[in-house]
This record gives structure tokens, C-alpha cells and sequence, in this order.
């Protein structure tokens, strides 16, 4: 979120790497609280790391991802579900959360014509990472280990950045569109049905 450290992040990783191919918004404060419960000291953190810093990080990269061979910016946000019921629930996480989406969708379509891909990456189900603590101590023996993201982040990020521009991407799709059929490995209990994560609608049929 601090323009001026981004900055010398970039002009680090370029002096030691010789460039910048992709870019991961990974980074996001969270609250699921609602709107009398939510300080907003802490509303301001989730606006500025996870709105803010998006921006923040891909205009930094932007000079250096044009001349890139294959570009992409993968931001780790939600598919625009508007339900009310996920604004109601927690409303200023979830409108930080979609401001990254939005901000994905917007840079797409600008940077469309230079080749530059910029999607966003969302899991089907809760993943135990340390972020899920907070909502709630123990929903991660109900979830995926994090490779199933980084697994698919892996194949977005090696397509064609001008074939794959635009997209509200979903883990577990990407990974079936590339021959996965067994998740079992990413369970952290075996034999558990995972939940199905924020902001997505359960299956309409048994997977």
C-alpha cells in the first residue's frame, strides 16, 4: 500500500532478475465483521492493502510486464457475486475484496491491445492458511491445503497471456480444464466433503 516501497520492491526484483513477467496480489487484510462491529481503523487497512495495494503494485510493475514475453497479473479476489448476502454479512470486506476484482477486470480490458493478461484466482473451497484463523479457529481441518491454488495459479500463469485475459478464474476449474479429476490430495482431512468458500454458490449437482 505505501507507493514509495512498492516502488523500490520493484526496482529491486528487476535489478536482480533483469524484469518482472508476473505479478500475484496475494496480500489482503480481512474483518468479517460487520458494519457497527468493524473499526475503522481496520476498515482502512482492508481498503488500502487489498484496493489500494493492487493498484498500487500494478502500476509499479506495468512499465516492466510490456516487456515481458508472456505478462500476467493474477489477483487472489472473488467473482462479482452480487447476492446481497454477501454484503450484508460483512460489508466492508467484501466490497474491498470485489474493488480487487473490479480493478482486475478494468486493467484487462486497458491493457488488452499490449498482451498483458490480468485475472483474478478464487477458491472453490475454504483453504487452511493462517487468514482462515480469523474467521474462525478450526474451519481449516474442513478445507484444501494452499497448493490447490498455487497449482492453479501455476497454470494461469503460464498461458497464453493473450488468450486468457478477463477471467474471474476458480481453482478447482482451472485444474479440470487440465485433466485434474482427483482433489483427495489437497484435503487437509481425508474424507471430508470440503465447505465451499465466500462468495461462491454451492454446486446445483453432486461433483
Amino acid at each position: 500500500r505505501d507507493e514509495d516501497a512498492v516502488q523500490a520492491a520493484v526496482a529491486r526484483a528487476v535489478e536482480h532478475f533483469g524484469g518482472i513477467d508476473i505479478l500475484v496480489n496475494n496480500a489482503s487484510a480481512i474483518s468479517l465483521t460487520r458494519t457497527p462491529e468493524t473499526p475503522i481503523k481496520r476498515y482502512d487497512l482492508m481498503m488500502d492493502i487489498n484496493v489500494r495495494g493492487s493498484f498500487v503494485c500494478a502500476q509499479a510493475c506495468l512499465p516492466h510486464l510490456k516487456r515481458a514475453a508472456n505478462p500476467h497479473i493474477l489477483s487472489l479476489s472473488p467473482p462479482l457475486n452480487l447476492d446481497p448476502k454477501w454484503l450484508g454479512v460483512h460489508a466492508a470486506y467484501t466490497t474491498s475484496k470485489y474493488a480487487m476484482s473490479l480493478i482486475a477486470l478494468g486493467l484487462a480490458e486497458e491493457l488488452r491491445a499490449q498482451g498483458i493478461a490480468v485475472n483474478t484466482l478464487w477458491p472453490q473451497t475454504i483453504i487452511a492458511t493462517s487468514a482462515l484463523n480469523v474467521a474462525g479457529v478450526g474451519l481449516g481441518e474442513m478445507g484444501r491445503r494452499p497448493e490447490i491454488m498455487a497449482d492453479a495459479a501455476w497454470h494461469v500463469l503460464t498461458a497464453d497471456a493473450r488468450a486468457l485475459t478477463g477471467r474471474s478464474l476458480i481453482d478447482e476449474a482451472v485444474l479440470r480444464e487440465a485433466g485434474v479429476t482427483d482433489f483427495s490430495c489437497y484435503l487437509v482431512t481425508p474424507g471430508v466433503t470440503p465447505i465451499i468458500d465466500l462468495f461462491l454458490d454451492p454446486p446445483s449437482t453432486p461433483a
